[in-house]
């Protein structure tokens, strides 16, 4: 289906990301006792829970089998009646509801065309989530990453609907795309071996942050899979483990920041391979996996 091009709705956030699981409890435990997030609401089939004053960063549901990445929460800049004519304006279906959460009763949903995945437009969320900060919680939703078997129709959308704007591509398999200063809320690797989720990432305040949570994390039994390293790409230290669900999550500091998009830039750090740092395809190599080099990237976190 070829869509007409109109200006695209001005997100401005990824807000929460939502897990399907048979095991609710324990998922719940999990981000409570590991990660440290707090939980807000809980029923017998879901869960909200958040790492910021936002009521919900992730959302868990149970089902009879796992599922990440169920559905993605975008926070939006506009008013949601001129965002939902511009998208339906473009061909797309548009659902409006006021029942998704207590603290957006008024959401709008874009299915992606390749996987379907509902896509959650609204406008804020209401403060009723966490008070202040801990040594251990992360400091917020960072990033959620999946496969995709189109990579050009994926980034088009993104781009051309959403507003997102191109930070990187990994040769021709993985894009990495912006919808503020951070370099990625969104990256998308082609695949036809593997679908739904690639990882879904949550950022610490800094190395001694993610230190503390590391230790926090092996204290609990949780290894790491992969890290520490640094990627090339959004030049972020970066560790992966797996959830008690297998799902992989990245804990992470240290991304390219894009203060000035006039400049087209991102703000200068000594470890950059270019200067000035701006957005590139980079080659396959071992260097935009990990700069620091080490062990190659585990089979279960590849395309």
């Amino acid at each position: 289906m070829t869509h007409p091009t109109h200006s695209a709705v001005n997100v401005s956030k990824v807000g929460y990301v939502g897990f399907e699981t048979p095991d609710l409890d324990r998922l719940v435990d999990y981000y409570t006792n590991v990660l440290d997030f707090v939980l807000v609401e809980k029923s017998a089939d879901q869960a909200y829970l958040t790492t910021t004053f936002d009521h919900h960063s992730v959302v868990l549901e149970r089902a009879e089998t796992k599922r990440a990445r169920s559905f993605v929460g975008y926070q939006i800049e506009e008013d949601l009646d001129s965002a939902e004519r511009r998208l339906r304006d473009s061909g797309y279906e548009v659902r409006r509801r006021s029942d998704i959460a207590p603290s957006t009763p008024d959401v709008l949903i874009v299915a992606e065309p390749m996987s379907g995945t509902p896509l959650h437009l609204y406008d804020a969320q209401s403060g009723t989530g966490a008070t202040g900060y801990t040594p251990l919680r992360p400091t917020k939703l960072g990033h959620v990453a999946a496969f995709t078997p189109d990579l050009k129709r994926q980034q088009s959308f993104y781009q051309d609907l959403l507003g997102f704007k191109w930070s990187d591509t990994v040769a021709d398999f993985f894009v990495f795309l912006r919808c503020n200063t951070d370099h990625h809320a969104a990256n998308f690797m082609a695949s036809t071996k593997y679908s739904g989720m690639h990882h879904v990432a949550y950022e610490t305040r800094d190395l001694d942050h993610l230190q503390s949570l590391l230790d926090h994390l092996a204290s609990r039994d949780t290894r790491l899979e992969w890290g520490p390293g640094r990627h090339g790409p959004g030049h972020n230290v970066f560790t992966y483990h797996r959830d008690p669900d297998g799902n992989n999550i990245e804990l992470f500091t240290q991304l390219d920041q894009m203060a000035d998009e006039a400049l087209g830039y991102f703000e200068p750090r000594p470890w950059h391979q270019d200067f000035p740092q701006r957005p590139k395809t980079w080659e396959a190599d071992i260097a935009a996996i990990n700069s620091w080099g080490g062990p190659i990237v585990p089979q279960q976190l590849d395309h």
